[in-house]
């Protein structure tokens, strides 16, 4: 099932369960998908779905590190909360083993030798994560594995 209708369907079920963080969660997904669908004037395919997502649970840890900063520990479960229910319509993620294969067979194939060619690496893998792992991640593995 398309990503957009599993969270239009999990919205309507939040309504019908009365899951106020569940509901607030999809809306403002789906909201997401559809400011972008409109700025850009195409709709979104699953891959832009995804990376929408993982932009708004990237967005939410950050707001939960600025909010420990400022005690505030109610917004901090609050956004825990809606982590979880982000989560559940990403693809698994890479465990650190199959990221590390990944990214040794991407090194293999640019050829690399040192962190000089880290870019030609990137430029291979970073299709090959599909939304499984962060680019932060990879590109992180990667410096290590070149470096030594």
């Amino acid at each position: 099932m398309e990503l957009k209708t599993q969270l239009e369907n999990a919205l309507k079920d939040a309504i019908r369960s009365k899951n106020d963080v569940r509901k607030r969660t999809m809306r403002m997904a789906i909201s997401a998908f559809r400011q972008v669908e409109i700025d850009k004037g195409k709709l979104l395919d699953e891959a832009g779905l995804i990376a929408i997502l993982q932009k708004e649970v990237k967005s939410r840890q950050e707001s939960i590190a600025e909010a420990k900063q400022a005690d505030r520990l109610d917004l901090v479960s609050d956004l825990e909360d809606e982590i979880k229910v982000l989560e559940e319509f990403l693809p698994k993620q890479f465990t650190t083993q199959e990221l590390e294969t990944l990214v040794r067979q991407a090194i293999n194939e640019a050829g690399a030798i040192s962190p000089v060619d880290m870019g030609k690496v990137m430029k291979l893998l970073t299709p090959r994560l599909q939304g499984r792992a962060t680019g932060a991640q990879a590109s992180q593995l990667v410096r290590q594995l070149l470096q030594g």
